[in-house]
C-alpha cells in the first residue's frame, strides 16, 4: 500500500471543467550543516580573522579521499578569494552536497570501550552507513539565491551500477559515490565539495546556537526502546534545545513518513536561518567552532567555509528557496521495498531552472486552470476563506480546494510554491495583493501552490465575520 496520505477536505471545489488536464502526484532539504554555515556567517564580518588563526587552511576532513575519490568533486576553478585582511568571498556558483548522518552502535564494527554492551543501539560519533538525510546547496552570486535540494533517502537510482536507493551510496563508497550518484540522477550536475555531519552534532550545534525558535504543526509522540529514541512535542510555537530539536527532525511516524519528515527539515531550516543571523550568535562561536571540528567532515577549506558563510549571511529570506527532488511514492504491488521514484522529466526543468549558471523563469510555466491551488487557514474566519476562492477563480484558479487549517494565525499571507515554480507563485501573489512568495516544500504535498491564509487578507479587504 501506497504510504501517501489522503486529506479529508474542509470542502472541496471541483476544478472547472477545462481544467481537467491528467496531473501526476509531483514534489520538488541543509539539515545540520545550514545550522553550522549560517551560524559562522553571522559572524564573519567581525571574526574572518580569529576564524583563520584558529582553524587552519587544509580541508576540515576526518576520512582522506582517495585521488580517484577527489576527482569526483570539482577542484580546478577556485570558489573563494580574499586575503588575510579579508573575509573571503564567493568568486562563483558552487554546490555543496550535504549528507546528515544517523549511526548507530549496530552500524559500525570497531567501536569504543564505551559504545559497546550498552544493552540498546546508541548513536555513535561516525561518518559510516547510511546517509540519513541528502541535500544539495547551491550558492549562486550570480542571482543572489541560495537554493536548498532535499534528496529523499528512499530515492530509486543507480549507485555503482546497481538500482538502489540513494541513500545506499554513503556505505557503499562514501562521499565521493553519494556525490557521483547524485550528479548522475540530476543529469550532471557537478558536485563542487561534501559535508558530513552526525546528528549528533547537530544537537550540539543547537545547543551552541541558544535553541530555536519552531512552529510545531502538531502533537508528535513516538517511542523506540531499542534505539532509546523518545519523542514527545506538543503542537505550538516553542523554544527547542538541541534534544527537542533533534526529536522534531526524527519524527517520521506518520502518513508521509520520511517525505513529512523533510518538510519539517525545511521548517527547521527557515528558523534557524533567522536564529543563527542573530548578533548574539558571535559570542558563541567558540563553542560553534568547537562543534565544527568534533562532529563534521569536509573537504572545504576553512576560507570557503568563511566565504560560503558569509554569502550566506547576506541573502535573505525572499532568494532562499527550497526545493524537494520531484518524484512519487512507489506503490507495493510494483516494489517490494518502499521507495521515492524520481520524476526525470520535473526533475530536469528543475535543475535547468536552478543549477543552471544564473538562469531563472521570468514569466509563469502554466495557465492558472491547470494550477492545483490549497489553502490553509490560520484566521479561523470562514468569510475570509470564500473571499479568497471567489477571488480565486475571478481570476482564472479554478482547481482550488481548502485544507486543514494552519494550527497559529499569521500575520502576512504566504504562497508557498510547493513544487519550485516560482514565476506562478508571484503572479499569483500578484493577483492577490498580499503576502508574501516562499520556495519551499511545506505546503500540502498535492498542491502546485499553497495558500496559506494570514490577517492581512482581512485586513486589506475587510472579509472578517465579526465586522
Amino acid at each position: 500500500m501506497s504510504s501517501r496520505k489522503s486529506y479529508r477536505p474542509i470542502r472541496h471545489y471541483q476544478p472547472h471543467p477545462s481544467a481537467q488536464k491528467p496531473r501526476g502526484f509531483r514534489i520538488p532539504k541543509w539539515l545540520g550543516v545550514g545550522v553550522a554555515l549560517t551560524s559562522v556567517a553571522t559572524a564573519s564580518a567581525v571574526g574572518g580573522a580569529f576564524l583563520a588563526i584558529s582553524l587552519n587552511s587544509t580541508p576540515l576532513l576526518h576520512d582522506s579521499l582517495t585521488a580517484e575519490e577527489s576527482a569526483v568533486f570539482n577542484n580546478e576553478e577556485p570558489i573563494a578569494s580574499g586575503n588575510s585582511l579579508q573575509v573571503p568571498k564567493l568568486t562563483r556558483p558552487v554546490n555543496i552536497l550535504v549528507l546528515g548522518m544517523k549511526v548507530l552502535t549496530t552500524d559500525v564494527n570497531d567501536l569504543p570501550p564505551e559504545a559497546r554492551n550498552l544493552g540498546y543501539h546508541a548513536l555513535v560519533n561516525s561518518f559510516e552507513g547510511l546517509s540519513d538525510t541528502m541535500v544539495l546547496v547551491r550558492f549562486n552570486p550570480h542571482t543572489d539565491q541560495l537554493i536548498v535540494l532535499s534528496l529523499p533517502r528512499d530515492t530509486r537510482t543507480l549507485v555503482q551500477g546497481q538500482m538502489t536507493k540513494l541513500n545506499e551510496a554513503n556505505q557503499m563508497g562514501g562521499p565521493a559515490l553519494t556525490a557521483q550518484s547524485v550528479s548522475d540522477l540530476l543529469g550532471g550536475v557537478e558536485i563542487d565539495r561534501y559535508v558530513r555531519i552526525n546528528v549528533q552534532g547537530v544537537e550540539k550545534l543547537i545547543d551552541a546556537l541558544g535553541g530555536v525558535t519552531v512552529n510545531v504543526p502538531k502533537d508528535m509522540k513516538y517511542q523506540d526502546d531499542s534505539q532509546h529514541l523518545y519523542i514527545n512535542l506538543k503542537a505550538g510555537e516553542q523554544q527547542l534545545d538541541g534534544d527537542k530539536a533533534l526529536q522534531f527532525l526524527r519524527f517520521r511516524y506518520d502518513d508521509y513518513g520520511d517525505i513529512g519528515r523533510i518538510q519539517r527539515q525545511q521548517m527547521l531550516m527557515r528558523a534557524t536561518l533567522e536564529q543563527a543571523l542573530n548578533p548574539r550568535t558571535v559570542a558563541r562561536l567558540p563553542k560553534i567552532l568547537s562543534v565544527i571540528q568534533s562532529h563534521v567532515d569536509t573537504n572545504l577549506t576553512v576560507e570557503e567555509l568563511l566565504a560560503l558563510a558569509g554569502y550566506a549571511s547576506k541573502t535573505d529570506a525572499y532568494n532562499t528557496q527550497m526545493l524537494m527532488l520531484p518524484g512519487n511514492f512507489s506503490s507495493s504491488s510494483d516494489f517490494e521495498l518502499s521507495y521515492w521514484l524520481p520524476n526525470l522529466t520535473e526533475v530536469n526543468t528543475m535543475v535547468s531552472e536552478y543549477f543552471g549558471y544564473g538562469t531563472r523563469q521570468v514569466a509563469a510555466s502554466e495557465d492558472p486552470q491547470y494550477i492545483r491551488v490549497a489553502i490553509q487557514d490560520s484566521t479561523g474566519d470562514e468569510i475570509a476563506v470564500d473571499s479568497l476562492i471567489q477571488t480565486l477563480n475571478n481570476s482564472g484558479y479554478y482547481n482550488v480546494f481548502v485544507e486543514q487549517q494552519w494550527n497559529e494565525e499569521l500575520p502576512a499571507t504566504q504562497v508557498v510554491a510547493q513544487n519550485g515554480d516560482l514565476a506562478s507563485a508571484e503572479t499569483l501573489q500578484r493577483f492577490l495583493g498580499v503576502g508574501e512568495v516562499r520556495v519551499e516544500s511545506t505546503g500540502i504535498l498535492d498542491s502546485d501552490i499553497t495558500i496559506r491564509l494570514g490577517r492581512d487578507w482581512l485586513d486589506e479587504y475587510g472579509t472578517s465575520s465579526s465586522l
